[in-house]
């Protein structure tokens, strides 16, 4: 016999409707709105219908379309108190009626795609600032509350409580359509929506502030929408080549940190604790990515480099096992086709682990003498470390605590403040 209904058990049913609908709730109302800031408010009213109703009559057979069908309801009585909207209340009461008439028949799948899609482009305007992106990328699209946000980001609610009231203002002052690009135009925002996705996860594998060295959460919601955007845009290598990276990047986590939640590095890690479906997800997307890119003889692109970077890791059944060589040749394509200072301290790692620290460093000083990575914490992590392996333990002390002190993550701090105390040690 199965468990009654409690009022708890409706409540956690309906709550689990409402996160798994709410991008596509929201996105196929702003379309039929066009008013991103309505249809949330729309999608609300729905959910504290759910709230009230679904505990007395049950969960319905399709909870998507229930609470799509009674957002269209709340949508028609908004309208009528508004004579400008006469037309649009028009179009929308027959659809409302057709959606009654067929049972709560769901959007087909093209379209749900398609509002998906338009409200990813919308969430990740170039318009907009990239935090401002992110936070109305993962309300919009990955349904966290502005409490789950600002617990992500370590900033107070107000703080993205205004960052997503002032992108959607922003959104509205500059008549940014609702549609999705096409042509060289969707080639160009494809870039931002992928940055932000990544951008998104990077916080959560390595956050950039508070006690917590890995945000878990943060980094299963990058990996959700990249996922997404790689079965919305099938024929775009970039979107198949991000999902490859998180995937495998993701795979992990679960050996990031010891069970007292302090940082393993990569070379300490138990790969027996590193999440093997992730990686034959990530090795399926990187092919799918690669086989994209020879079809339309593309080159591979930054996403693609770094998705084959991280399978080479994956690859290897233990750190001394790993393909130094192959992960210095693709860090070396990267940093001519796509040049970074931070990519370029990544292949400074590389060389050091095929060549030595000598030849590490070597790089390093020669990416340091433009001033471009000063103020980054891992740029003299990274020295401290090829300088302690060269047996020069008093300068590596000094750059361990320069890291230490340009770090705002606690746990960071406590990791390279105890590598610079060991360097005293050595040299004492």
């Amino acid at each position: 016999m199965s468990a009654p209904d409690t009022p708890e058990r409706m409540r956690r049913a309906v709550e689990a409707a409402w996160r798994i609908e709410w991008p596509r709730l929201v996105a196929g109302l702003t379309r039929m709105t066009g008013d991103i800031g309505v249809a949330e408010e729309l999608a609300q009213d729905a959910y504290v219908a759910a709230l009230e109703q679904w505990p007395r009559d049950g969960v319905p057979p399709n909870p998507g379309g229930w609470l799509m069908l009674t957002a269209k309801h709340r949508a028609v009585d908004r309208f009528r108190r508004d004579a400008t909207f006469a037309r649009k209340l028009e179009l929308l009461g027959r659809q409302v009626e057709i959606d009654a008439a067929s049972s709560w028949i769901p959007l087909p799948d093209s379209g749900i795609q398609d509002d998906l899609l338009r409200m990813i482009f919308t969430a990740c305007h170039p318009v907009l600032t990239p935090p401002a992106r992110a936070a109305l990328t993962l309300r919009m699209v990955g349904g966290l509350s502005t409490t789950e946000i600002a617990r992500a980001y370590m900033v107070t609610e107000p703080t993205v409580a205004q960052r997503i009231v002032r992108a959607k203002r922003t959104i509205a002052a500059k008549r940014v359509p609702y549609e999705v690009p096409h042509g060289p135009e969707l080639t160009a925002r494809l870039g931002s929506v992928l940055e932000v996705v990544y951008l998104i996860f990077n916080e959560g594998y390595t956050a950039t502030s508070g006690d917590a060295w890995v945000r878990t959460e943060l980094c299963e919601d990058a990996l959700r929408l990249a996922r997404i955007l790689a079965a919305l845009l099938p024929e775009e290598p970039e979107t198949h080549a991000l999902a490859a990276l998180l995937e495998l990047q993701a795979s992990r986590l679960g050996a990031r940190t010891d069970s007292a939640d302090n940082p393993v590095l990569l070379a300490d890690q138990d790969r027996s604790h590193w999440n093997r479906l992730y990686i034959r997800r990530g090795f399926a997307a990187l092919a799918r990515a690669q086989s994209v890119n020879r079809a339309r003889g593309l080159p591979p692109g930054s996403y693609a480099l770094q998705a084959a970077i991280a399978a080479v890791h994956a690859m290897a059944p233990s750190a001394t096992d790993t393909d130094w060589r192959r992960i210095a040749g693709l860090y070396a394509v990267l940093a001519e086709r796509f040049p970074s200072p931070v990519v370029e301290l990544n292949r400074a790692v590389a060389v050091a682990m095929l060549h030595g620290p000598a030849a590490g460093l070597d790089l390093l000083d020669k990416v340091a003498a433009t001033g471009a990575l000063e103020d980054y914490h891992l740029s003299h992590a990274v020295r401290a470390d090829l300088l302690e392996r060269l047996g020069r333990t008093a300068e590596a002390r000094d750059a361990f605590l320069r890291a230490a002190d340009l770090t705002t993550n606690t746990t960071e701090q406590v990791l390279l403040r105890h590598r610079a105390r060991n360097c005293e040690a050595l040299d004492s």
